[in-house]
């Protein structure tokens, strides 16, 4: 099976794609594309499935750069391809030849790009991030390599969406406590739980920062089985573990 990469107009004219687990190599639970080194699959399998996402995006697998993630607000500036994984969760560049890549499973992947500027962007947002600040710092970052926030612009790929995001109160009462506004994202209450719509919230930080643009390609992971891989979907199912989904772009 070919792989099957989704884009966004806004990104264009670089390259860039968020993957599905369609056309990948691994089997069982992580069936398909799955890049994750840190699940509990074949890691021999998964750097097959790392390079033949490294080819769809036409760079050799040591130039696709992903890293430790850990749910920070912390932002790597990418100088080449390295021989270890930084710690951190959005990285930006300004050099040739370098694809950027985030892995997700309900969080939100966001791919930066500042065209004109030849300065590029990729920040793994799940909640926590998203709340501290990491796309906020990924613009800042991308701004001190010589972008210009006005040019910028940013695609949420597939996350998790409002639908399938039950949380209880003490997760509303963080974001409240941030920002009382933030009840806007949350839906629901009760015995029910609430449910937070997550890639609303990434495009509002987005734009209260004052990015040029930014969109959602209305992806959900959890609801799309045979196309994403989901955390929570697996979680309730029973299962052990769960693939990672790979997004990128690249200069």
């Amino acid at each position: 099976m070919t792989l099957e990469i989704l884009t966004a107009d806004c990104l264009a004219p670089l390259r860039h794609g968020f993957f599905t687990r369609r056309g990948g190599a691994s089997s069982g639970i992580f069936a398909g594309l799955n890049c994750g080194l840190g699940s509990s699959d074949q890691a021999e399998i998964v750097q097959i499935n790392r390079a033949r996402a490294a080819a769809a995006l036409g760079v050799d697998a040591q130039a696709l750069v992903t890293l430790h993630q850990v749910h920070s607000a912390d932002v790597a500036v990418i100088e080449g391809p390295s021989p270890g994984r930084r710690t951190a969760d959005a990285m930006v560049t300004d050099r040739p030849g370098l694809a950027l890549a985030v892995l997700t499973a309900d969080c939100q992947p966001v791919l930066f790009a500042d065209a004109q500027a030849s300065v590029i962007g990729a920040a793994h947002a799940g909640w926590r991030g998203a709340l501290d600040g990491v796309l906020e710092a990924t613009l800042d970052a991308m701004e001190r390599l010589g972008a210009n926030r006005g040019d910028i612009r940013a695609a949420i790929g597939p996350t998790i969406s409002q639908a399938a995001y039950e949380v209880g109160p003490e997760f509303l009462d963080e974001f409240l406590a941030e920002d009382g506004d933030n009840q806007r994202f949350f839906a629901g209450g009760g015995a029910g739980g609430y449910h937070f719509d997550l890639p609303a919230y990434g495009l509002h930080r987005l734009r209260t920062a004052g990015i040029g643009h930014a969109e959602w390609t209305r992806h959900c992971t959890y609801s799309d089985a045979d196309r994403f891989y989901s955390y929570r979907r697996a979680t309730h199912a029973g299962e052990a573990d769960y693939g990672r989904l790979l997004s990128a772009i690249r200069m």
